[in-house]
């Protein structure tokens, strides 16, 4: 096997290293928002643009299925009425359901884009390779090479970022500050890509409780149209029909809006583990193989 071979994610004995003839991965193909046309958000943070049409999309798809089921049988005449007879609330409210979804989904793929970057030979596996100006510039060329743009990834970003400085530190506590605050910086990042889904969280069960004040306010009127028709079984009739329904658009705008939060927030938590896991991960790759390899001599 000749040394430019990188079928194996580790060298060989005597082998250069740095050297590598293909590409592993390919941010440019590979993000989801940018294979769709899209301008893609840094990181793992989604498109919100793109996240809105999906989201219109999925609620159009939605209600049209509605429709068709309640089409096929009629068992589907409670569902069809609950997101459908409410009032104006369920609307918005799933509208606001799916483009969440979307955001999640999409920041998930990214994410997942971003874990490969953990099983990239970034550094070479020899126990006694140590980390210098000089290795630190191949190194930052191994990683060009590798990758289409080290940039665009949070791991190699940040390894890049401290080993570009590498000539200006007098010592290791110097690359494990920038280390520290890069790691920082990549936190607030992936905190603040969470700003616009933990809008609509709050934003849902709004929604139902605005549903809940208008099915009792219809409600209540309907009662005192009850209380007027005294003995007219007939106008009784219809005005009891009217109290049910304001009950009825009360308690399942409020229903559908927290389920929909509940989802919502389940997923968030999930997302927001994988993210910390994935962040634990590059602190300890930053510290193993950056940080603890590094030989300096102070100036």
């Amino acid at each position: 096997m000749s040394p430019d071979s990188t079928s194996s994610r580790e060298s060989l004995p005597g082998a250069n290293p740095f050297q590598t003839s293909m590409l592993m991965l390919d941010w440019s193909r590979s993000d989801p928002e940018r294979r769709l046309g899209f301008k893609p958000g840094r990181f793992t943070s989604p498109n919100k643009l793109l996240s809105l049409i999906v989201g219109l999309v999925a609620t159009v798809i939605f209600y049209a299925a509605l429709y068709l089921g309640l089409a096929v049988t009629s068992d589907m005449q409670w569902l069809f009425d609950m997101f459908t007879k409410r009032g104006p609330c369920p609307y918005p409210t799933m509208f606001l359901f799916f483009w969440a979804l979307s955001l999640l989904l999409f920041k998930w793929r990214k994410l997942a884009l971003q874990q490969k970057a953990l099983l990239l030979p970034v550094m070479p596996q020899q126990s006694d390779f140590e980390l210098t100006p000089a290795t630190a510039r191949a190194v930052r060329e191994r990683m060009s090479a590798i990758v289409d743009n080290p940039h665009h990834f949070i791991l190699l970003n940040r390894i890049d970022l401290a080993l570009a400085n590498l000539h200006n530190i007098g010592q290791t506590a110097d690359v494990a500050a920038i280390l520290k605050i890069q790691a920082e910086n990549d936190e607030a990042q992936i905190a603040s890509s969470y700003a616009m889904t933990q809008g609509f969280l709050w934003a849902i069960p709004v929604l139902g409780f605005i549903g809940t004040v208008l099915g009792l306010g219809q409600a209540i009127a309907a009662f005192g149209a009850t209380l007027r028709a005294g003995g007219d079984l007939v106008a009784l009739r219809h005005s009891l029909e009217s109290v049910t329904a304001g009950l009825a658009t009360s308690f399942e705008t409020t229903l559908v809006a927290l389920v929909c939060a509940l989802i919502l927030q389940l997923m968030i938590s999930w997302l927001q583990t994988l993210e910390s896991e994935f962040l634990d991960s590059c602190n300890e790759i930053c510290h193993k193989n950056v940080a603890g390899r590094l030989r300096l001599n102070a100036h």
